[in-house]
């Protein structure tokens, strides 16, 4: 990771922020973007005192004008992007039938558009240094998660996307990763959205029982060096995937029943 130059979307906290300083520390020159620029700000200081060459963009991935922009201002200060981490992400708790629609479509301009505005403009530039581009995205790629059928819905998109990329760009010398996590701890559940749009402000899980942000960093970081086609971690997401993939029918079962064990769940318990 020497001198690369590593683009992070969604990098004031959580995932992102851990992915900063986890290739920070290897070497790489860091651009991290997010849409508040007080945490932002934060994040690059705390990268510089431990030595970190960094730049800090106050940036939406879901305006494209942004992307563009963010791509430009990086090509400016570091003459080259080598990997780009889409990494901005939001999620949603809500059932369907109460949700406004709205809430969804935020979901995709955030989670699956704005991989494809960053990539988009990133792409001449990775392809330049046979880079890599890694989208960040969820279990919920895989396999729908009731009360979150926004969430999965940009997740399967971004899946879909990342796999066509990659074939298009099969004898390019890109890397293209698609990394799944499992549930993490970090503030993606605390700022989901509810049916009406406004943030929950509450996680309907045990945080403490779940991997933490630094450790998935560290499993994306070992992928994009090995240059891994997939990474899917924690073994319930990985017992997901496979039970979707051979029996879909028990899957329904127990992806609900699971769910439906979660603080205040909407979902009618031992059905």
């Amino acid at each position: 990771m020497k001198n690369k130059v590593v683009i992070i979307t969604g990098a004031s906290s959580g995932i992102g922020k851990a992915l900063a300083f986890a290739f920070g520390k290897e070497g790489a020159k860091i651009v991290i973007t997010g849409r508040k620029q007080a945490p932002l700000i934060e994040v690059s200081e705390a990268l510089t005192n431990q030595g970190i060459d960094n730049l800090a963009i106050v940036s939406d991935v879901s305006i494209e004008d942004d992307n563009k922009k963010m791509v430009a201002q990086t090509i400016n200060k570091y003459g080259k992007i080598d990997i780009l981490i889409n990494n901005a992400g939001i999620s949603m708790r809500a059932m369907f039938e109460d949700c406004d629609v709205n809430v969804i479509k935020t979901l995709m301009d955030i989670n699956f558009y704005g991989t494809v505005y960053a990539t988009k403009y990133a792409l001449p530039y990775i392809k330049a240094t046979k880079g890599t581009i890694v989208g960040v995205s969820s279990i919920a790629g895989y396999r729908g998660l009731p009360v979150r059928s926004g969430y999965s819905a940009s997740k399967f998109a971004m899946n879909g996307f990342l796999e066509a990329l990659r074939t298009e760009l099969l004898h390019t010398g890109v890397h293209v990763l698609t990394a799944c996590p499992g549930f993490t701890a970090s503030n993606i559940r605390v700022a989901s959205l509810g049916a009406d749009g406004t943030s929950k402000g509450d996680s309907m899980r045990d945080e403490g029982k779940m991997m933490s942000s630094e450790e998935v960093a560290d499993r994306i970081l070992k992928a994009v060096k090995k240059r891994d086609r997939d990474m899917v971690l924690t073994l319930q997401g990985k017992m997901a995937v496979w039970v979707n993939k051979l029996f879909p029918s028990l899957a329904d079962k127990l992806v609900y029943n699971a769910l439906a064990k979660e603080k205040d769940s909407p979902l009618k318990k031992n059905v």
